[in-house]
């Protein structure tokens, strides 16, 4: 017997980039999905929906860059 039944595609990892105002989408079938933010605001209103829905397991903060001196 056949099953109908296929498995959903589910969010495996949200990488947040603070100084490119970014959040990278990673599904489980391999997608990536790019949320670019034009204003601070929007930024901080998608991390909100974010911090609120993605399991902090799957939720990574990417390093700032280090300025050169």
């Amino acid at each position: 017997v056949v099953s109908d039944l296929m498995e959903e595609e589910y969010l495996m990892k949200c990488v947040v980039d603070t100084a490119k105002r970014s959040f990278y989408l990673y599904s489980n079938e391999g997608d990536e999905k790019i949320v670019e933010c034009e204003t601070m605001e929007q930024f901080m209103n998608v991390l909100e929906v974010v911090r609120a829905t993605c399991p902090e397991e799957r939720l990574i903060y990417a390093t700032p860059p280090l300025s050169k001196k």
